[in-house]
């Protein structure tokens, strides 16, 4: 994808719908060692509720978003549509939360999302500590420099 057609901005309320649906279909693709009839459209606005949300789009199209808790510079969520993975869309969301609220940035990212992991590793997340078991351990990542 050309950079040039990605824009990032604030959540809209327009975009909920986009974006209930993204949410849905990526968690379904990834967490697939998860009971997938759990999963929900309004799970989007359950999880994210009183977070700040940034979307990318492609084409006036969302393909991705990040939610952060303010109060702990936690990122909740960062989600990719799969046909646009791989391209710096995550990168690129995770540059404009820095850019907004700057150091450090926090995060869990469950054991089980080997593709998440190797992802945030490589571009500068240090492993601060493990916790949770099976199907729900989890690493917890923070980042307090420029990515890489």
């Amino acid at each position: 994808m050309n950079n040039k057609s990605l824009k990032i901005s604030e959540f809209k309320e327009s975009d909920r719908t986009a974006l209930q649906e993204l949410f849905l279909k990526v968690r379904k693709e990834t967490f697939v060692w998860k009971d997938q009839t759990k999963f929900d459209l309004i799970d989007f606005d359950k999880e994210t509720h009183g977070e700040y949300i940034l979307t990318a789009f492609s084409e006036n199209k969302p393909i991705g978003f990040i939610s952060v808790w303010m109060p702990n510079k936690f990122i909740h969520h960062l989600y990719i549509d799969r046909e646009f993975q791989q391209q710096g869309i995550g990168k690129s969301l995770l540059k404009a939360i820095i850019n907004e609220i700057g150091f450090p940035l926090r995060l869990k990212c469950l054991q089980k999302n080997t593709k998440a992991v190797a992802f945030y590793k490589k571009i500068g997340f240090v492993e601060k500590e493990k916790g949770g078991i099976e199907n729900d351990a989890f690493i917890l990542f923070e980042l307090n420099t420029e990515l890489m």
